[in-house]
C-alpha cells in the first residue's frame, strides 16, 4: 500500500500502485541480499530441522563461529501433509487415517495398545512432534562474510517427544514440579514424576546474558488439554482427542498420554552443553507463552517478561527472589527456581500496577463489561470448562465465594502454589489482571524500558477480549483488528518494582485511519542504538484477501477490521529511536509466510530471521499459478483507487523453481557490501 515513507505525493502514489505483482520470495532493499541457512527436513545430530522454525538466538562461541537455537513452534497441517512425502522421502498412512475418522475426533490414548489404528495415529503423532522443540546446530563465517553450517557434536534436537523413548527428559524446577511428583490427585497423572516427555508450540523466546535460551510453550491446547483441576493436576488426555483431515494434524498428545500440565511453560537451554535436553521453570507461570523480555543487572533480582498470546492474555513479570552477582554466570539459572509471578494491571491514566500469582492474593475480577466481547473466563474448571461470566452479578457471586487465591487451589503450600502457576491464565483472571490484545513479544530496550508488541484487539467469542479502556482504536471507538507497540517503564527504573507507567508508541492500520503503514506487530527486535525492529503477524487467510469495495451492497462502510488484505503479505519495519514516529517498510516475505525470530550478530552485519508456514494456504505454488485480485485502496491522505494486485497461488520458496515444495526456513540477511546493517 502506499506509504507516508514512500517519498510520493498522493497523485504519483495513485498512477504507482494501480497494478502490483506480489513476489514469492523474501523481498529486501536493494543494497541487502539474503542466503539460506537451513530448511526444513535437513539432517540436525540423529534428527532433522524441524517445521515452522520462530524464534532464533545466535549465541557466538569465537571469532566467526557461535550457536544458533532455533525454536520449531507447530506443524502447518494442510502443506505438511502434501510435502511429507517430497521433502523427506518416506511416508504416513494419512489419508488411511482420514479416511477411517471420517472427520470424527477419535481418543486414541483409550485404544488397546495392540489396535492397529492406534499404531498408526501414533506414527503420524510421533512425526508431526518430530517437526517441533528445539534444535541447535554449529555455524562458521566463510571468507566471504557468509555464516554456514559447520555440522558439530553439539548440534542436536529437542522435539515433541524427547523422553519418550531415548530417557532424554527435559526436567523441571519451582513449585509446580511439586503438583507434578504427587502419587494421587483429582486428574490425571501420568507417573513420570517431575520429569517430562519433550516440548513442543515453541514460538518467541529470549536470550539470557550467561548464554542460555529460553523458549516459550505457546499455543500448546491445540495438542493436549489445557484446563487443569484445583490441585494442579491435569484434565485426562480423552478430553483432547486426536484429529485429522486434509487441513488438521491436532490432538497429538493424545495417543502419548502426555499431561497437560507439562506444557504451556518457559524452557530453558544451554546451546553449548550438548547433554542438555532443557528445564522447564515452572516459576515463570504456565500459559501461552509468546516471548520472553530478559532483563538482568548486576545487584538487582532477574526480571524476565512474558505474554499469552490469547485473546485476553495477559502480560507478566517474574521477579527473582535473590539477586544477581553476575549477569554471566551460568549459575543465575538456579535463580529462575525462586520467586514471584506477576499479572499487569493497566490503567486508563497510564500507569499500572503488579498483582501477584500468590494464595493470599485477593479475589477481584475485572467486570465482563469493561471488555470487548464482555466475557470473562474464572477458576476452578469443571468437567474440563471454565466458568463463563458475563454479567456483574457472576462477578459478584465468585467474590463471595472466594476471597483469596488460596481459596480456590489446593494442596500443601507448594502444591497450591504451583497449582496457581499451573493455572496462571485464570488465576490472572480471578485476581484483576488486564485483559489485553495478544500480547506477542517482549523486549528490553538498552535503557531498560520494556517494549511489547500487542497483535490484535479484536475479541473471541469464548475467550474475551482486550480491555475497552486501554487498547483503543485510532479513533477511539471499536474493537481494533491491526494491533499496537507499547512502552513500559517501571517505577524508578527498578526491575522489581510493583508499579510503572505505560504509553503507545506505534499504532498499526492504514495511514489514512491514524496507523503506521502495518497490521499485526509480533516479534520485536532493539538493536545497539535503541531502534525497534518488527515483523508482523497477519493471519494466513487474511494476507492478500480480495477487498473489493470499502462498502456493502447497501452501500454502508464495512467495519474497518475486514480489510487485512490490503496489507499483502507479512512484511518487517523499522522504528527509529528518534520518535519521528514513522514506521519504515524493510522487507515484505514469501507468499503465506511468516517472518519471526529476527537476531542480530554481534557485529550488526548479520541479521538472522526465520521464515515459517510459506504455502500454509495453498500448499505448492502448480505451474506458476497466480490469481489478480481487486483492492479498494487508500493514499495516506485519504484519496481512493483501485488496484490490480496479482498473487501467486501457493508457493515454492526457498528453492523458487517450479512445483518445489515450500519448506520453513531460516536465512541470514546481508548488506551487500557485508558492512553493519544500522
Amino acid at each position: 500500500m502506499p506509504l507516508a515513507t514512500d517519498g510520493l505525493s498522493p497523485n504519483a502514489q495513485i498512477e504507482a500502485y494501480q497494478t502490483y505483482e506480489v513476489i514469492d520470495d523474501l523481498v529486501l532493499p536493494e543494497e541487502f541480499e539474503y542466503r539460506t541457512i537451513a530448511s526444513w527436513g535437513e539432517a540436525i545430530g540423529n534428527s532433522r530441522f524441524g517445521y515452522n522454525n520462530d524464534y532464533l538466538s545466535f549465541i557466538e562461541s569465537g571469532e566467526n563461529e557461535g550457536y544458533l537455537t532455533i525454536n520449531f513452534e507447530y506443524i502447518s497441517g494442510g502443506v505438511w501433509m502434501q510435502t511429507y512425502t517430497s521433502v523427506l522421502g518416506k511416508s504416513l498412512p494419512l489419508a488411511e487415517v482420514a479416511a477411517q475418522l471420517k472427520k470424527q475426533p477419535i481418543d486414541a490414548f483409550s485404544l488397546p495398545q495392540n489396535n492397529p489404528l492406534k499404531a498408526k495415529i501414533q506414527q503420524i503423532c510421533q512425526e508431526a512432534l518430530i517437526d517441533q522443540g528445539l534444535g541447535v546446530i554449529t555455524l562458521k563465517r566463510d571468507e566471504k562474510g557468509n555464516w554456514v553450517r559447520q555440522p558439530g557434536t553439539i548440534d542436536r534436537r529437542v522435539t515433541g517427544i524427547s523422553g519418550l523413548t531415548d530417557g532424554r527428559y527435559l526436567k523441571a524446577t519451582g513449585p509446580a514440579a511439586a503438583v507434578f511428583r504427587k502419587t494421587q490427585g483429582e486428574g490425571y497423572l501420568d507417573k513420570l514424576g517431575d520429569r517430562i516427555i519433550g516440548t513442543f508450540a515453541n514460538c518467541a523466546g529470549g536470550t539470557t546474558p550467561w548464554g542460555t535460551v529460553l523458549s516459550g510453550e505457546e499455543n500448546f491446547q491445540a495438542q493436549v488439554p489445557e484446563a487443569v483441576y484445583r490441585d494442579g493436576t491435569s484434565s485426562s488426555p480423552s478430553q483432547l482427542p486426536f484429529y485429522i483431515d486434509n487441513e488438521e494434524v491436532s490432538g497429538q498428545g493424545n495417543v502419548f498420554g502426555l499431561a497437560g500440565n507439562k506444557y504451556g511453560w518457559i524452557v530453558e537451554i544451554d546451546p553449548a552443553n550438548p547433554n542438555d535436553y532443557g528445564t522447564k521453570h515452572t516459576g515463570l507461570g504456565r500459559y501461552r507463552h509468546e516471548a520472553v523480555g530478559v532483563r538482568v543487572e548486576t545487584g538487582k533480582p532477574i526480571a524476565f517478561y512474558s505474554g499469552c498470546d490469547r485473546r485476553s492474555g495477559h502480560l507478566y513479570k517474574f521477579v527473582s527472589r535473590q539477586s544477581v552477582t553476575n549477569p554471566t554466570d551460568k549459575a543465575n539459572s538456579q535463580l529462575l527456581a525462586d520467586g514471584t509471578l506477576y499479572a499487569a494491571k493497566f490503567n486508563a491514566d497510564g500507569t499500572g500496577s503488579w498483582l501477584p500469582l500468590a494464595p493470599s492474593t485477593p479475589v477481584n475480577p475485572d467486570s465482563p463489561s469493561n471488555t470487548f466481547g464482555n466475557v470473562l473466563l474464572l477458576p476452578p474448571a469443571e468437567n474440563n470448562r471454565y466458568l463463563k461470566a458475563e454479567a456483574d452479578k457472576q462477578i459478584q457471586d465468585f467474590k463471595q465465594k472466594y476471597k483469596t487465591l488460596g481459596d480456590i487451589y489446593t494442596g500443601t503450600p507448594e502444591e497450591r502454589q504451583g497449582a496457581i502457576l499451573i493455572d496462571a491464565h485464570y488465576a490472572a483472571n480471578a485476581i484483576g489482571a488486564t485483559c489485553t490484545a495478544r500480547p506477542e513479544d517482549t523486549e528490553i530496550a538498552p535503557d531498560g524500558s520494556l517494549y511489547i508488541a500487542f497483535t490484535s484487539g479484536l475479541p473471541d467469542k469464548e475467550e474475551g477480549g482486550p480491555d475497552k479502556r486501554i487498547f483503543k482504536s485510532p479513533q477511539g471507538d471499536a474493537a481494533y483488528e491491526y494491533g499496537w507497540v507499547m512502552r513500559l517503564v517501571e517505577t524508578e527504573n527498578d526491575p522489581a518494582a510493583t508499579t510503572f507507567s505505560w504509553e503507545m508508541v506505534a499504532t498499526g492500520g492504514e495511514p489514512s485511519a491514524g496507523g503506521g503503514g502495518f497490521a499485526n506487530p509480533d516479534n520485536l527486535l532493539l538493536d545497539a542504538k535503541g531502534n525497534v525492529w518488527m515483523v508482523t503477524d497477519m493471519s494466513t487467510g487474511k494476507m492478500n484477501a480480495a477487498v473489493p469495495s470499502r462498502v456493502d451492497d447497501k452501500g454502508e462502510a464495512i467495519n474497518r477490521s475486514k480489510f487485512s488484505g490490503v496489507f499483502g503479505n507479512n512484511s518487517m519495519w523499522f522504528l527509529p529511536q528518534d520518535g519521528d514516529g514513522k514506521a519504515y517498510l524493510f522487507a515484505t516475505g514469501p507468499m503465506e509466510c511468516e517472518m519471526t525470530g529476527p537476531f542480530f550478530s554481534q557485529d550488526g552485519k548479520t541479521l538472522f530471521l526465520a521464515i515459517q508456514h510459506p504455502g500454509e494456504a495453498n500448499g505448492t505454488c502448480q505451474n506458476g499459478a497466480k490469481e489478480t485480485r481487486e483492492f479498494a485502496m487508500l493514499t495516506p491522505t485519504g484519496e481512493a483507487f483501485q488496484q490490480q494486485r496479482t498473487c501467486p497461488v501457493g508457493s515454492n520458496w526457498p528453492s523458487g523453481e517450479a512445483n518445489a515444495a515450500p519448506k520453513p526456513s531460516v536465512v541470514a540477511i546481508y548488506r551487500k557490501d557485508r558492512g553493519t546493517i544500522v
